[in-house]
């Protein structure tokens, strides 16, 4: 699985080089800064991108800028982002054009390595990864919206393990309860958010998050 790197920190972007050949991916190019990561991405068209947020020359969004810019010119190019804070901004700006394969992840679950692995797995395979403190975040953000005040709080557990792109099997095993009864608790989430329901995880989270960033 071929994969472009953007971080600026050379440590870290030494570390994550060294994590993703481990685990059988092909790192094909690692820069450091934001127009490195536009041509690198429009050049390899890579299955996964693996990008910080804040990149040289601004520090501020320019690695979220090229990574948007790159899947506007490749529709659905996967992109995990990374961050070290939860920026709700750029979850949203990330999640804007619903087309799958994207992740937001805190820098700090790149600690635990197969979380990780796993996430750039699932976004390369046109899933999400959300971060669960950003799906929090999302959550506290329309707190005060009606259809999400009427979410059970084991229906935001569920709704928190569909957004991190777990499967309903996953989450019935996370949750120790059936996959029936997951099952329910989707339904319930999307009639209550007013959404149609769909057979593919993917839809339904994208479904799901494009609601709570409105």
């Amino acid at each position: 699985m071929r994969v472009v790197l953007a971080e600026d920190l050379a440590l870290l972007r030494d570390g994550l080089i060294r994590l993703l050949t481990a685990h059988d991916f092909d790192v094909v190019e690692a820069v450091d800064n934001g127009p490195s990561l536009l041509r690198a991405l429009t050049t390899h068209r890579p299955d996964v991108a693996v990008v910080d947020v804040r990149l040289p020359p601004t520090f501020t969004d320019e690695g979220l800028r090229a990574a948007i810019e790159a899947r506007a010119q490749i529709p659905g190019l996967p992109v995990l982002v990374l961050s070290q804070y939860v920026e709700q901004l750029y979850a949203r700006e990330l999640l804007s054009d619903r087309a799958g394969g994207v992740g937001y992840l805190l820098k700090d679950r790149v600690a635990n390595v197969g979380q990780f692995v796993d996430g750039v797995r699932r976004v390369a395979a046109g899933g999400t990864a959300m971060d669960p403190e950003v799906v929090a975040a999302l959550l506290a953000r329309n707190a005060g919206n009606e259809p999400v005040q009427t979410l059970t709080p084991r229906e935001r557990e569920v709704l928190a393990l569909m957004a991190e792109g777990r499967s309903n099997a996953a989450i019935a095993g996370r949750l120790v309860i059936t996959e029936k009864a997951v099952s329910k608790h989707t339904n319930n989430i999307f009639s209550k958010l007013g959404l149609q329901a769909s057979a593919e995880d993917n839809v339904r989270v994208l479904a799901v998050l494009a609601y709570l960033q409105e």
